[in-house]
């Protein structure tokens, strides 16, 4: 089976590293990835060479992740003539693969984000090819909703499941202890801001690592200048395999803004890491029955208060439900449903579209 998978953008990131990891499972069953994407940067093609595929880029000055562009569809149109199954990532993706795909290739979308978060999304847009759609995952409330109101059939529409690896790891030598691991994107939605703000509101913060990359850098190396945390507060770089600087960590922060999925918190919980995430999108659902710790978005106080009593033993989530709960997310098992699903779709009769 040949599976072209269609990303709007191609970076560090969760939802790349989801789709990626999924493919390689699935090449080594036998089944073929074309990999297509309308942006990519360098760090993002170098992601997907370390997993085993060369990406097509289209380039645009325009962010794809959420613009409808006819340009992306038509540059398309030709590389997904000879699909079995087409499997388009983010909302410029999925809109143009579905513009693009011809009639009797079925069609998956995948969500990783809810839209309000964004702006007012193209809701016409999306509702011109909702109806193309032949199974739509949305990772968190957000995303789900988002795809109903933009006219996605609710029988198509499933729960997104990504991959999360490394619940295996052991802790990495030389490490401090206590310490607390920040894992992820240094962009505004993670909100690595806040959690800075939170450090500098603790009586006594223990070492802080922050495993990423993005374009917050420079100015939270300004912020934690300006708060005087240097000493503190540790900058590691993209890590590509964050199990052994999780495993053994004291808590697991995720401060995000925005967050329909969190792989960090998975990983932590996977690991029996205590994660204290905020109360956005899809995080209540990942740390629903105690699995974690939840604060309000924007409020380093809370966050603070929070970290704290985490360290100090006063509070805590049921890590052992936690680390069997995020078992589900084995490699194999997501692509399994994965599999299952493109086998499904490509036996089933295409449905009528509209006239």
């Amino acid at each position: 089976m040949l599976v072209v998978r269609v990303v709007a953008k191609l970076e560090l990131g969760g939802a790349q590293l989801s789709l990626l990891r999924v493919a390689r499972a699935l090449a080594e069953r036998g089944h073929r990835t074309r990999l297509l994407a309308g942006n990519a940067n360098p760090t993002g093609l170098q992601l997907a060479r370390a997993h085993g595929f060369e990406a097509e880029v289209m380039g645009s000055g325009a962010d794809l992740q959420w613009a409808c562009d006819p340009g992306f569809a038509a540059w398309l149109a030709p590389r997904l003539a000879s699909a079995d199954v087409v499997h388009a990532h983010m909302l410029g993706a999925w809109w143009a693969a579905a513009r693009a795909a011809p009639g009797d290739v079925p069609l998956v979308a995948s969500e990783h984000n809810g839209y309000a978060w964004w702006g007012e999304p193209p809701w016409a847009a999306m509702a011109d090819v909702a109806e193309r759609v032949d199974r739509f995952y949305a990772h968190g409330p957000g995303a789900r909703a988002g795809a109903v109101r933009a006219g996605i059939p609710e029988d198509r529409i499933r729960p997104g499941i990504s991959p999360v690896v490394g619940m295996d790891a052991r802790p990495r030598p030389g490490l401090p202890s206590p310490r607390i691991v920040v894992t992820g994107r240094l962009s505004r939605d993670k909100a690595p801001d806040v959690l800075i703000d939170a450090i500098a509101r603790m009586a006594a913060p223990p070492p802080v690592l922050m495993l990423g990359a993005g374009a917050l850098l420079d100015d939270l190396h300004a912020q934690v200048a300006q708060l005087g945390l240097q000493r503190v507060v540790r900058f590691c770089g993209w890590v590509d395999e964050p199990g052994p600087w999780v495993a053994g960590a004291t808590v697991q922060a995720c401060p995000s803004r925005d967050e329909a999925f969190s792989q960090t918190a998975v990983l932590a919980m996977g690991l029996g890491v205590p994660v204290v995430g905020t109360n956005v999108d899809g995080f209540p659902e990942t740390l629903a029955d105690r699995r974690g710790i939840m604060v309000p978005s924007e409020d380093p106080e809370a966050l603070a208060v929070a970290l704290e009593q985490v360290l100090a033993g006063r509070l805590r989530p049921d890590t052992a439900a936690a680390r069997v709960w995020a078992r589900q997310f084995d490699t194999e098992r997501v692509a399994t449903v994965y599999e299952q699903t493109y086998n499904d779709l490509r036996q089933a009769p295409a449905p009528e579209l509209a006239a």
